[in-house]
């Protein structure tokens, strides 16, 4: 069915257009934020505020306009290589000219690292620097061959990994955050969370000596570590004998210092005793020491000198006493 415009009544003409204008309103005027972005609003090109996220009005028409950012997804930048497919067998391809640099011994070494970053500014991302990510890249660049044109190789492939990693993130940082004015602060609007050295690598014709020398660094460190195991196990150890041997000592010393005592005491009971009836008291030691004596003998016979308390008939030991008369 076709009709012509000229046929249609004013007011509907007019309602028409009402509502064509009111689609456009709404769709230049709402939008949405999501939940791990910022919107920044410019209106007449210039900026006028930032709006987190959920449903949000502008004014329509193009006079406000929102340009949003992701703010939230952790960024990577690589350095010296390039992730070409990533997956369980990921590929890559080498880049010599941002890898090869020269250490503080002099000495030629090919350095791969990566940056992780996240927007922390939306406005001053969108509007301080202009090329970004070259930016990020020359920064970082030139952050990593400071650090390694301070140090040694065999440094920077040990020891110092680990500081040159913090100190870049360091640097880097404060590097960002000089960027813009008093105008438009905030800097580039990023802010590096971690620096990764990759591979370390000296030049291949060295490659396979300084493989020994990792080796045998390891080697030194692992049988460090279990040295200081072993050390720490057998040093309490030998502590905690050592104090139980000493206490065993001052109980045997406590126990032999009593006793000595004890026996002190009993000599002098004795002697006093002595000293009042020397005959009883001699005789009584007499007695107690035989009997010390033979305390655990069995099938004794305590006789004296001229055999006054033996028995004429008694046979010792297979042998028959004979009665001095003449009888058995």
């Amino acid at each position: 069915m076709s009709f012509k415009l000229g046929k249609l009544k004013p007011a509907t003409v007019g309602f028409i257009a009402v509502g064509i204008l009111v689609i456009i309103f709404l769709a230049t005027s709402i939008y949405i934020v999501g939940q791990a972005e910022e919107a920044v609003i410019t209106r007449f090109g210039r900026y006028h505020t930032t709006r987190g996220p959920g449903l949000q009005m502008k004014l329509p028409f193009g006079i406000d306009r929102n340009h949003t950012v992701n703010v939230r997804e952790l960024q990577i930048e690589e350095f010296g290589f390039r992730t070409v497919t990533r997956g369980f067998t990921p590929t890559y391809t080498a880049q010599i000219a941002e890898s090869t640099m020269l250490t503080g011994d002099l000495n030629i070494i090919d350095v791969e690292w990566v940056i992780q970053y996240r927007i922390n500014d939306a406005r001053a991302w969108l509007f301080n620097v202009q090329e970004r990510e070259r930016t990020i890249r020359d920064v970082s660049r030139s952050v990593i061959n400071m650090l390694v044109g301070d140090r040694a190789i065999m440094d920077i492939m040990g020891r110092e990994r680990r500081e040159i990693e913090e100190v870049g993130r360091v640097l880097m940082n404060e590097t960002f955050a000089n960027y813009g004015s008093e105008r438009f602060p905030g800097g580039l609007g990023i802010h590096v969370i971690a620096v990764r050295l990759q591979n370390i690598n000296p030049p291949m014709g060295v490659r396979a000596a300084f493989d020994d020398v990792n080796i045998a660094i390891q080697d030194m460190n692992r049988l460090i570590n279990e040295g200081q195991r072993v050390y720490n196990e057998e040093i309490p150890r030998a502590r905690g004998e050592a104090d139980r041997m000493i206490q065993v000592a001052h109980g045997y010393a406590a126990e032999r210092v009593n006793m000595a005592r004890g026996n002190v005491a009993r000599f002098n009971a004795v002697f006093a005793e002595y000293l009042r009836a020397p005959e009883v008291t001699r005789q009584r030691l007499y007695f107690e020491m035989i009997e010390y004596v033979f305390r655990n003998r069995e099938g004794v016979t305590l006789i004296d000198r001229n055999l006054s308390n033996f028995l004429p008939m008694m046979n010792l030991g297979g042998v028959i006493q004979q009665n001095p008369q003449g009888g058995r």
